[in-house]
């Protein structure tokens, strides 16, 4: 994306109805992980679900691991990672709409701590992703 768009539309809609929010600066899994750590809950993520987010991925022919490494590693994407209730699918998607932002939902929050990251039969991936970290 040549001019990448912040999703403050998106964000100001789902006032009331996300439960958290953040932008994806230092990758998707860093900061889906922030939110994680701060709510005190887990999360599995499904990694295909996932991949459509990247742009760029098949028009570089990229392969999929690299795909993956971009999408889940990967930063200053100018886009949200947000939680919200199920019950609130139809909320979410009319905050989608009104927003002229499309959302996919990429995974679900857990009561038990830690995230995994698993693949469209539901097993976890062996490799481990790393955003990007301020104070490593």
């Amino acid at each position: 994306m040549e001019r990448p768009s912040p999703r403050v539309a998106l964000g100001t809609a789902l006032r009331g109805v996300a439960s958290a929010a953040a932008d994806i600066s230092d990758g998707l899994l860093g900061d889906l992980g922030h939110i994680l750590t701060a709510s005190g809950v887990g999360a599995e993520l499904q990694a295909e679900a996932a991949l459509p987010l990247l742009a760029c991925g098949p028009q570089l022919n990229l392969p999929t691991s690299a795909q993956l490494e971009f999408v889940l590693a990967g930063g200053d994407d100018y886009e949200l990672v947000f939680t919200a209730p199920p019950q609130h699918s139809a909320a979410v998607m009319q905050a989608a709409r009104a927003s002229q932002t499309p959302v996919t939902r990429i995974g679900m929050v857990r009561a038990a701590q830690g995230l995994q990251v698993v693949d469209a039969q539901g097993q976890a991936l062996a490799h481990r992703f790393k955003s990007f970290d301020h104070f490593a």
